[in-house]
């Protein structure tokens, strides 16, 4: 199985990870992730006349695919999906026009493969956030933490991945990794069921509770001028995080 690192933008690196492994790093608040491959190839010189040979010269450590989907994902945080255009990924990967298409095989194919990534990263954050917290609420609590930080602070990957329009969502990849991640959500709403209600819906929770989370992502820069304007105070986005939770939970313990 190939594994897969987690780095920091700035290049520390904070820990691999594999199919239900634990990746330890400490979330930060609005800090970029990134996944790349552990796999490296030799640095041998391209073939006189190989139509490829900027970008395996280009990059000798096996990282093509890496760097296209790192260059899309900057593009769609910085113009949107509807700037999005693979000439414009080879330009900023610095590769040959036709190298996203051979990698990828169209538009949807690479930003399918740019969503996949941003369900990778929210999984890894997810687990992490929960491991080594006993209390199922507030291992919510640190859930809810996890997805806003990695939502927020990879907007690329955010745009995308839930728009079924510009992703293939019956890619089998992708939907494993969505499904990784609304499972670490399900296994946290699990627990808030056997030690506070047994009688709780765990699948309207999970609903719930993922729809919480993504409308502070899609809405909180929003909340700033509409308080403004309502002469109110305006929560930081982690209060404002922590306290719907509280709501949550005062509605699933039993009374």
């Amino acid at each position: 199985m190939m594994s897969r690192s987690i780095w920091l933008v700035s290049g520390v690196h904070l820990g691999t990870v594999k199919k239900d492994d634990n990746v330890c790093f400490s979330l930060q608040p609005m800090t970029r992730w990134y996944i790349a491959s552990n796999q490296t190839t030799k640095n041998t010189a391209p073939a006189e006349g190989d139509e490829n040979a900027t970008d395996r010269s280009s990059y000798h450590h096996g990282d093509l695919r890496r760097a296209l989907i790192e260059a899309a994902a900057g593009l769609v945080e910085e113009s949107g999906p509807a700037g999005f255009s693979l000439r414009e990924v080879a330009r900023r990967a610095g590769v040959s026009h036709a190298a996203p298409a051979h990698h990828f095989g169209s538009t949807k194919g690479l930003l399918t493969a740019v969503a996949s990534e941003g369900f990778e990263l929210l999984t890894a954050a997810m687990r992490q956030a929960r491991h080594g917290v006993e209390d199922p609420a507030d291992q919510l609590r640190a859930v809810g933490r996890a997805y806003v930080s990695v939502s927020l602070g990879n907007a690329g990957h955010a745009a995308v991945m839930f728009r079924s329009d510009i992703v293939d969502h019956d890619d089998e990849f992708f939907a494993a990794c969505g499904l990784d991640s609304y499972g670490q959500l399900q296994q946290t709403i699990e627990a808030i069921r056997d030690t506070y209600n047994p009688d709780l819906d765990v699948e309207l929770v999970c609903k719930l509770v993922w729809s919480t989370a993504q409308g502070i992502v899609t809405l909180h820069s929003d909340f700033g001028p509409l308080d403004e304007r309502r002469d109110v105070r305006t929560l930081e986005l982690t209060q404002l995080l922590d306290g719907l939770v509280d709501l949550l939970l005062d509605g699933i313990r039993p009374r």
